[in-house]
């Protein structure tokens, strides 16, 4: 993964992403331009895909949706995510990275 997808932020990780909302499932889909590519299904109005995005990361990260909070992003499809509590490894390892 590009180092300036995944940065250690104090005890946190931030994440960067870029979202396609309206995808036909939710999954990981790869990286570009130092930034972790997700699918999601969910639509891109009324904060729905942020929900998604939030609930489809801590998922996979086996933690609260709550340690799960947008950093940036809010109303475009790249996303700065803060995971609080989780180490670098382990955002990498679960994430399949």
């Amino acid at each position: 993964m590009n180092d300036n997808a995944l940065r250690v932020d104090g005890a946190d990780v931030l994440l960067r992403v870029r979202v396609q909302p309206r995808a036909s499932r939710e999954a990981v889909v790869g990286e570009a331009d130092g930034r972790l590519r997700v699918a999601l299904t969910a639509p891109p109005v009324e904060g729905a895909a942020n929900d998604a995005l939030r609930r489809f990361v801590a998922s996979r990260l086996g933690v609260a949706r709550g340690r799960v909070t947008l950093e940036a992003g809010d109303k475009s499809r790249e996303k700065t995510l803060r995971i609080a509590g989780l180490s670098e490894k382990a955002v990498r390892e679960a994430l399949g990275l």
